[in-house]
């Protein structure tokens, strides 16, 4: 079922017509106008509210505060290390911290992410749930940071990677020390049974390949985590995030260059490549981020897929619910 999309311009407001150049007005034209309240400019107020909360991002003070609130939190996340400071996936406590005061940043003063819901993230082991969009996985970063920041405890998300990542030069290092994982079965049991968070975008490429034409428009599930869920006794928290889909947004995808490349899309968005790298930078769309209340399914992990589906699908329509929701509540995409 396909979200209603609110308008990329439906912030902007009417006003009257003005009167043209040389117009003639009695006494009574004119106290009208004088009378008539000034339009407060919305847009432009929200403008220079996002330029401030932007030098906010550089105000040493303000930074200098957000590393303390970084430190502090990452002292309450229960981890296992070795005695070199890493856990047996590779996650290093130091290179996350440094990775958190950047995306702290973006999560508060680019893209003013607000969460809804984070109390129904329950400790211990949990799976998180959550529909996807665009090639680099900011959606996620940015679920990950709402975790972090506002969880209760602070969590530290294991997201699964798609199998490609580890092959693109020094990112799989990086993304591991950060707490992704590449998302075989294997690697997710373990994960919860070792008591993790761990982050699944069922739709896979499916999420990442859409064109904006797509936007907020649920792709296929797959059915493993469900399967994971049950063979673990996981709950499950829907996650829905809405701002994704026009951070970036896709008007094609050049499959025969993906396929040289060996990608799973090579999108063209509204910058990229026109821009070079500087293409890659996403547009400050805000982001709304719902978590919803935990699902717990029973029954044999090993499940015929029409059993399995009905699972899957009463996740997909909580993350469908809730996309609805935010696209419905917010007045605007970037503000």
């Amino acid at each position: 079922m396909a979200a209603r999309v609110a308008s990329l311009d439906n912030h902007r407001r009417q006003t009257g017509r003005r009167a043209k150049t040389g117009d003639q007005q009695g006494p009574a034209a004119k106290a009208r106008v004088a009378r008539r309240p000034t339009a407060a400019p919305d847009g432009l107020e929200r403008l220079v509210e996002f330029v401030h909360q932007l030098g906010n991002a550089v105000n040493p003070d303000v930074i200098a505060r957000l590393n303390d609130e970084i430190a502090h939190r990452m002292h309450k996340v229960p981890v296992r290390l070795n005695r070199y400071g890493y856990d047996p996936w590779g996650f290093h406590v130091d290179s996350a911290r440094r990775a958190l005061q950047v995306t702290a940043l973006f999560y508060r003063y680019y893209f003013r992410a607000e969460a809804s819901g984070i109390e129904h993230l329950p400790p211990g082991r949990v799976l998180l749930i959550a529909n996807h969009a665009g090639q680099i996985a900011i959606d996620g970063t940015m679920i990950a940071t709402a975790a972090f920041l506002y969880g209760d405890p602070p969590r530290i998300l294991r997201a699964m990677g798609e199998y490609w990542l580890p092959t693109v030069p020094f990112v799989s290092e990086l993304l591991a020390r950060i707490g992704s994982v590449v998302g075989t079965p294997k690697n997710c049991v373990d994960l919860l049974n070792n008591d993790e968070a761990v982050l699944v975008f069922p739709e896979g490429v499916r999420g990442m390949n859409k064109l904006f034409s797509q936007r907020y428009q649920l792709q296929e599930f797959g059915l493993g985590f469900v399967r994971l869920a049950l063979e673990t006794k996981t709950p499950i928290v829907p996650v829905a995030v809405v701002g994704s889909e026009e951070q970036a947004p896709a008007i094609a995808n050049v499959r025969w260059l993906a396929r040289l490349l060996g990608m799973p899309a090579f999108p063209v968005t509204l910058t990229w490549p026109w821009l070079g790298p500087l293409g890659l930078i996403p547009l400050p769309a805000k982001y709304r981020i719902y978590f919803g209340k935990p699902m717990r399914f029973s029954g044999n992990p090993h499940d015929e897929d029409r059993v399995i589906q009905r699972h899957v699908d009463k996740v997909k329509s909580a993350i469908q619910s809730m996309l609805e929701r935010g696209l419905r509540e917010r007045t605007g995409v970037f503000f």
